[in-house]
């Protein structure tokens, strides 16, 4: 039987008494309030020595969470970036990611821990009811405020004064852009640093698994091959930043099998030179077929004619592959004659 079956005058009748206070049963108010249990002690509320423990291990664990802090300023500014060290059962990894994480972790850690210590063996854990009462202002508070506000409009004179209203505005509107301005120190500002790779006019085409220039005799029809610019190693600073957007793949197509003819005359004998990176998300193309001369994106199947300008046949990318244009040197070596002629990879906000 709910509650909304019982008539009106069954239902509990509200009774005055103060916070906490027990109350009694009866027929009128057959659900009394048991009140608040009794206040139990703690052993810090009744020993000082023990005050004194939870008052030191608090602090200790505040103490730990300076030398914490401390010990992330020190990380940052000695440990190189570069530096790795095997964390068992990891593996290895940065130095300086491992002892930046542990040092904030341990200061936020401690921070949290002793807060929580303090509270609950040092504050007061009695509880006090407290009844509740409206919030909301009465009718003589409102009519003041808005009697108050309506005056404080008035002798502002906002509505008089346009100037001193208009330029308030655009001072309170101009101030949070200093706030903008210091996302600068960010970051370096990207620039035109994606619309361009180190390809350049003269660069030879250098084989990514030997390492050596490459001659047309060396590419046959049908095979792939995945080529680099010439002075690009692997062991220099930016060479994943770079090799990220100047990797190309090269195929030999016999020229009467290429439909573009754009495509052609930026090859070198049916050698025609695509950029490596999927134009819809950046993955590495790496599967070719010879003979429809199609290359297959692992990630998510995107599928591009090299025999027909590197348009998109199948699958989510958005645009082409782009070509570089390649020639012969007279040393007889492939060499590119100029940058690719648009941004490589997938789009971004910003391309025009």
């Amino acid at each position: 039987m709910s509650s909304q079956d019982n008539p009106e005058e069954n239902l509990p009748a509200e009774q005055e008494h103060a916070p906490g206070a027990v109350t009694v049963a009866d027929e009128k108010n057959p659900f009394a309030d048991p009140g608040l249990p009794p206040h139990e002690h703690r052993v810090q509320d009744i020993d000082e020595q023990a005050a004194k423990r939870s008052e030191r291990t608090v602090a200790l664990l505040f103490t730990v969470s300076m030398l914490a802090t401390v010990g992330f300023i020190a990380s940052y500014v000695t440990i190189g970036i570069d530096t790795s060290v095997y964390i068992w059962p990891i593996g290895h990894i940065s130095a300086l990611n491992f002892a930046l994480g542990t040092c904030l972790g341990i200061a936020l850690f401690c921070i949290g821990a002793g807060a929580v210590h303090w509270a609950r063996t040092l504050m007061s854990d009695e509880e006090i009811a407290d009844e509740r009462h409206p919030i909301e202002a009465t009718p003589e508070v409102k009519a003041k405020v808005m009697a108050d506000f309506k005056q404080g409009a008035k002798e502002s004179a906002l509505g008089r004064r346009k100037l001193i209203r208009n330029t308030m505005f655009g001072a309170l509107a101009l101030f949070p852009l200093s706030g903008v301005i210091l996302l600068r120190d960010l970051g370096p500002l990207p620039g035109t640093k994606l619309r361009h790779t180190i390809w350049s006019k003269g660069k030879l085409l250098v084989n990514m698994n030997t390492n050596e220039p490459l001659r047309p005799s060396d590419i046959q029809v049908g095979s792939l091959t995945f080529v680099k610019p010439e002075g690009l190693e692997e062991h220099d600073h930016d060479f994943q930043t770079e090799i990220a957007k100047a990797a190309t793949m090269i195929v030999r197509i016999q020229p009467d099998n290429i439909k573009d003819k754009q495509e052609l005359e930026w090859s070198y004998q049916g050698i025609v030179a695509y950029s490596k990176i999927c134009t819809h998300v950046g993955c590495p193309i790496s599967l070719y077929e010879q003979q429809t001369h199609h290359v297959l994106c692992p990630c998510h199947q995107s599928t591009f004619d090299l025999s027909d300008g590197g348009r998109v046949i199948f699958g989510p990318a958005g645009h082409a592959l782009p070509q570089l244009r390649i020639g012969v040197n007279d040393e007889g070596y492939l060499e590119a004659l100029g940058d690719f002629e648009e941004p490589v990879g997938p789009a971004f906000w910003e391309r025009g």
